[in-house]
């Protein structure tokens, strides 16, 4: 993009037309005077002012021709040429003073009005100003003073909202250091603000500035990185978007505009200014406007029994006799009713409606906004004070009802063209074409490396790769260098990193920075690259299987309560089978076991299915997969106990566990390094080291990747991240956000992280088979109770057939367990017999 590029902004009043009536007061009649002096004062050789001559000349001639008007009175005009001087325009205004003047149109300048105001204030005689359009013309301070044309503050707020649709955040206001433009400009200011917007550098010229001095100002603001101008200036100057009377008027419609127009084109071919003719703008239609207002007030102030009466000034009379002769000076006897009515006339002029609201200035107002491309113009779009941007005319509907019933006006406008030949919307602002290098400062660090890495000239790390990669997704070159911060020997305070951008040694810091809410307020921070809220870190001792891991699945009371339960339900059958099934007959002996041989049999059948198969699954999950535990359980049981706590020296961390959770500070333990940590973990609180270490996941996580004994415990419970710093207000915060998250939609951010930070020594194939395969000591314990039940059944087999052969008087024999087929019927009575 050319960085010679300048917008210029141009907002053009909207004339709108409407057909209100004449607000008429009460129905007295006076004796009407023949003749009525008004005056005007007006700079003649300026743009406005030429236009304007032959406007109030026009209106003039107009009222008087119409006997309608005023029933028979005239207005009498006398005109003066303040020939830009202010003080020619007080001299001028006392000057009518002494002539019987009621009302004065003008003055032209927003600093005239200032001064005379006083004057019309103080002899009670109406202003009526077609072109002072500083806001600060307040009616409360000047209350004689009424302005027929828009104040400055609607054309700002216009201004201000097309800033913002256009998503722009600085510009450039070149305006005239006078208080036409000074306070316009302020007005701007204001409203920038309520957008989040702001005016980045002001360039104030002066009011008779020449085309060199135009120059040099633009020149100077070629070089900054806004690239929206703003400029309040006198059409003399050139820029005369309003030369072309088609693009300017809207209201095809209004037969009195037309009317005017073709006046307009008699009158200045007949009246050759230095044998050239001028075009109309919109200051001569307020001119125009202003003395029919006027005479339409009068004519209310005639029929309300208003006359025509002067009095001497009481205060002057001490100023009598001196060669200025000011007790000459004569007050308006009648200058506040005709203010009164000069502030109640409902019509319509040819910029629209003429009605003022209760503030004293005109309902509606409105401008078109135009998009200037090389000679010509094209219509964009409109603003209203009460729909704001619309592609539509303010006399059109703005507004669409919401399901609620509430209205919200629709901010549209259509595509511009803009500077260049380029549809592409202007981001606004460029680097400085100075040469200069952004200074991105770096934290040298000593530990974690692999976030930031700084080897001579070569910054290498995970940190340094995103933001590498961000800068190239941006539409635009970056000029940079890295700067390190840091003596290397031990890791830097973040805090005081980003001073260094608040004091402007740095435009940016890129490494391994938290965003939190104090550090927002010195810098700020482009979208997170990475989530790293803080987390819990404690040694674990492993439960893997063992011997007796088969009853781990239940706990001593599950074990005891379903022993229990399986007696109850042998028993509760055994008493409702005994009188029915023969097998649940016989001795006393034989139905015990009968009992607790069908307890036991319920553990390997349907009765019991999801017991069963609970204690499966959570015994599969025992032997297959490692158990960890950790007697911390997470940040409440540290904030709740007395433990010493390990935190990361020099971080917010140690703040955040004394502000927030209200952990004292004399159990709060520093350390500089991965290894301090490991060493104060291993030696525990009873050798002088901590219980636990509470530090950002994304440390954590690197830290636990090469050291198996420890683990995250409990919750992550803060939601932070890290993002690259810029100074405050910084459009390269916003570009490069827009660029992180490009990178996170595309899985780069991803990628980059697996490249850097996805390594783990602790999850090694080996380890996992070594895991998945089990080993025998996993099974010895049931091994042995099953031989111990085997070894106890065969000996009490044993002792129960010795002593019962010895009872038949019979010697032992081994063949006596057998029948003559070799199966002992006691011991298998189910075998049939052949």
């Amino acid at each position: 993009m050319n960085k010679a590029l300048l917008l210029m902004l141009f907002m053009v009043l909207y004339n709108g037309a409407s057909s209100n009536g004449i607000g008429v007061g009460a129905t007295a009649t006076t004796a009407r005077p023949e003749v009525v002096n008004i005056g005007a004062i007006f700079t003649f050789d300026s743009v406005i002012g030429k236009i304007a001559k032959l406007a109030i000349a026009l209106a003039v001639e107009d009222v008087n021709s119409d006997p309608e008007n005023l029933n028979g009175t005239k207005l009498t005009l006398k005109m003066q040429n303040t020939k830009s001087s202010d003080f020619l325009g007080i001299i001028e205004a006392l000057q009518f003073m002494e002539n019987d003047t009621v009302a004065i149109i003008g003055p032209q300048f927003s600093a005239t009005a200032h001064v005379i105001s006083h004057i019309a204030d103080e002899l009670k005689v109406p202003l009526l100003s077609f072109a002072a359009t500083d806001p600060t013309l307040s009616p409360t301070q000047f209350p004689f003073l009424v302005r027929t044309t828009r104040s400055d503050l609607f054309q700002m707020t216009a201004v201000a909202d097309l800033v913002d649709y256009y998503e722009w955040r600085d510009v450039i206001a070149i305006y005239v250091n006078d208080d036409f433009g000074r306070n316009a400009i302020a007005a701007l200011g204001d409203k920038l603000a309520e957008k989040r917007c702001k005016i980045s550098y002001k360039v104030p010229l002066n009011p008779k500035a020449t085309k060199d001095e135009i120059t040099n100002a633009l020149i100077s603001v070629s070089s900054m990185e806004s690239r929206i101008l703003i400029l309040h200036i006198y059409t003399s100057w050139g820029l005369q978007v309003l030369t072309e009377a088609r693009n300017l008027m809207m209201m095809a419609k209004s037969e009195l505009k037309k009317k005017f127009k073709s006046q307009w084109s008699n009158l200045t071919s007949a009246r050759r200014v230095n044998g050239s003719s001028f075009g109309l703008n919109t200051y001569g239609l307020y001119a125009y406007d202003s003395v029919r207002h006027l005479a339409v007030a009068l004519d209310s102030f005639f029929a309300r029994g208003g006359n025509i009466s002067f009095s001497t000034d009481s205060n002057l009379n001490e100023l009598r006799g001196g060669k200025l002769n000011l007790d000459a000076l004569k007050m308006f006897n009648g200058g506040s009713q005709l203010l009164q009515s000069i502030l109640e006339v409902n019509t319509t002029g040819l910029i629209g409606p003429i009605k003022f609201n209760p503030d004293g200035n005109l309902i509606n107002p409105a401008f078109e906004v135009i998009n200037v491309i090389g000679t010509g113009t094209r219509t964009i779009g409109y603003w209203s004070n009460s729909s704001g941007l619309s592609l539509d005319p303010p006399e059109k509907p703005q507004r669409k009802l919401q399901s609620n019933g509430s209205s919200i006006g629709i901010q549209r406008l259509y595509s511009v063209i803009w500077p260049g030949q380029t549809t592409q919307k202007p981001r606004g602002w460029v680097f400085p074409d100075n040469g200069r290098k952004l200074r991105i400062g770096v934290p040298n660090r000593v530990s974690y490396r692999e976030f930031v890495g700084i080897k001579g000239t070569e910054f290498t790390g995970y940190c340094i790769e995103v933001f590498l990669a961000a800068l190239d997704e941006l539409p635009y070159a970056v000029p940079f260098k890295f700067v390190p911060f840091g003596d290397g020997k031990k890791n830097p305070e973040n805090h005081e990193l980003l001073h260094m951008i608040q004091i402007g040694e740095f435009d940016g810091v890129v490494g391994d920075i938290t965003i939190t809410t104090g550090r927002t307020k010195m810098v700020d921070f482009t979208q997170p690259y990475i989530e790293s809220g803080l987390v819990v870190v404690a040694p674990i001792r492993k439960l893997n299987s063992s011997a007796w891991a088969f009853l781990r699945p239940f706990t001593p009371m599950m074990w005891g309560v379903t022993g229990i339960f399986f007696l109850v339900v042998g028993t509760v059958v055994w008493i409702l089978e005994r009188r029915t099934n023969e097998d649940f007959r016989g001795p006393p002996r034989k139905q015990f076991v009968t009992i607790i041989w069908f307890s036991f049999s319920t553990l390997f059948f349907s009765q019991i299915l999801i017991i069963n198969s609970s204690y499966t699954a959570s015994l599969t999950s025992i032997l297959t997969v490692e158990q960890l535990s950790s007697p911390i359980k997470g940040i409440e049981s540290l904030a709740t106990g007395n433990d010493p706590i390990g935190f990361p020296k020099g971080s917010f961390v140690g703040k955040y566990l004394t502000d927030e959770l209200n952990i004292h500070s004399s159990g709060l333990v520093p350390l500089n390094s991965p290894e301090e940590f490991e060493k104060a973990l291993k030696d525990g609180p009873r050798a002088g080291g901590v219980a636990a270490v509470v530090q950002e996941r994304a440390y954590m996580e690197l830290f636990l990747s090469v050291r198996c004994g420890y683990s995250i415990v409990g919750q992550e419970f803060t939601k932070m991240g890290w993002g690259f710093a810029f100074p405050k207000d910084s459009p390269l915060a916003t570009d490069m956000s827009t660029a992180v998250l490009k990178l996170s939609e595309k899985g780069d951010l991803q990628k980059i992280r697996d490249k850097w930070l996805m390594r783990s020594a602790c999850s090694a194939q080996g380890a996992k088979q070594s895991v998945d395969r089990l080993p025998l000591k996993s099974f010895w314990g049931l091994f042995v109770l099953s031989g111990i039940a085997c070894f106890l059944a065969l000996l009490l087999h044993v002792i129960t057939t010795t002593k019962k052969q010895k009872d038949d008087g019979k010697s032992p024999s081994c063949i006596r367990f057998f029948n003559g087929r070799g199966i002992h019927r006691h011991l298998f009575p189910h075998i049939p017999r052949r």
